[in-house]
């Protein structure tokens, strides 16, 4: 017999309504969504809370801080890949694209481990039923890195790849285009003198005039045709935005300009913002508040980035706002994050779809979550 658990009194977070409700799961699936209040014995009751469906984090960099809590400490690459799952769960997060750092500009040498343990821990965690979130693989490539090519070839056909985003974090460009402000940073974090930084900065820049458009074409021919979301990033201009989408690419990820983000909208790229922009007000790097972005509907998408918990709290923050409604927000971190990474089988509380499901009480405006199923299994 199919295990049966009834979920009642509480809001539900639909497509285009939020309601008083009943959700009954069986076995891995949502078999019914009632209205109003269930009285069996058997039924779980919510107190009132809203249940919305398990949230999908297109972005996250959380396993990167898990591997390096501090700058001078690294840990072991099992044990973070546990820490970073448990967390994203407690936040809420079902589903969870890894994202992986393949390219080092010289800063970052750090990264090309992370991704080479976090592509191993993942083939080893994956069939154990030991990870409470489903985890799969977002390919973040440094266009400009003279090893990019070679690591991008040790994961581009891993069946978990559901997304490859197209970087280029050189100084000058995009998120780093306050050329003053990215000299006052790398000083700062590596502890290097201005001297050293202005060195680096035109070795930097000399390869990206050699490397990135030839290594952005092959990388958009490795990918042609197989069906995986590609993503630009961090995009600041239309004109930039406009050649992406000619070349194929139909995400724009984290735009750090106004006009960049209405031009993906104008032409039909969906627009990823930062979930962690919202809770904090404004952007950490100086640029586009993603609530402006929000309020000019520019955004399709909204990604934890590097902080899990601020996906529901900035969903319930954009409703709050009045710039959308709560299942307008709610689908930025679920139905829609879904369907950009091909995931049609979750993202709404619907008959025949996954059983993920978060309860979330609304507190001092804040978004609290206290429980959390996936595949009908309470997780959290």
């Amino acid at each position: 017999m199919t295990a049966e658990t009834i979920l009642t009194n509480a809001v539900l977070v639909l497509r285009d309504e939020a309601l008083p409700g009943t959700v009954v799961m069986r076995g891995a699936a949502i078999a019914e969504v009632q209205p109003g209040r269930s009285h069996l014995t058997a039924a779980h009751d919510l107190g009132g809370d809203h249940l919305i469906p398990g949230i999908v984090d297109v972005h996250t960099d959380n396993l990167e801080r898990q591997v390096q809590p501090r700058a001078s400490a690294r840990w072991p690459s099992r044990s973070a890949m546990l820490a970073h799952d448990t967390q994203t769960i407690a936040a809420g997060v079902t589903t969870v694209l890894d994202a992986l750092c393949l390219g080092d500009l010289g800063f970052d040498a750090g990264r090309t481990q992370t991704f080479r343990d976090g592509v191993a821990d993942l083939d080893a965690l994956a069939p154990t039923g030991l990870l409470k979130s489903e985890h799969f693989l977002h390919l973040r490539c440094e266009l400009p890195a003279r090893d990019m090519p070679e690591l991008v070839e040790l994961a581009a056909d891993h069946p978990l790849v559901r997304m490859v985003s197209l970087m280029d974090h050189s100084p000058g460009v995009g998120q780093y285009r306050d050329i003053e402000r990215y000299k006052k940073m790398r000083i700062k974090q590596m502890q290097m003198t201005p001297a050293e930084v202005d060195k680096r900065i035109g070795e930097l820049l000399e390869q990206r005039g050699r490397l990135r458009d030839a290594q952005r074409r092959w990388l958009l021919d490795r990918f042609a045709g197989r069906g995986i979301a590609l993503a630009s990033h961090d995009d600041c201009t239309p004109e930039g935005v406009a050649r992406n989408h000619a070349d194929g690419i139909t995400i724009s990820e984290f735009p750090v300009a106004m006009e960049a983000a209405l031009e993906a909208k104008r032409l039909g790229v969906e627009v990823i913002a930062g979930a962690p922009n919202i809770v904090r007000g404004g952007s950490h790097s100086g640029n586009v508040a993603a609530a402006d972005l929000v309020r000019a509907g520019a955004v399709d998408v909204l990604a934890s980035d590097y902080v899990p918990p601020a996906m529901v709290e900035a969903a319930w923050l954009a409703a709050g706002s009045g710039a959308v409604t709560l299942p307008e927000a709610v689908a930025m971190i679920t139905d829609r994050a879904a369907r950009m990474v091909g995931l049609a089988d979750r993202g709404r509380i619907e008959p025949g779809l996954r059983a993920d499901l978060v309860q979330v009480r609304p507190h001092e405006g804040h978004a609290v979550v206290r429980r959390v199923w996936r595949a009908g299994e309470r997780v959290a």
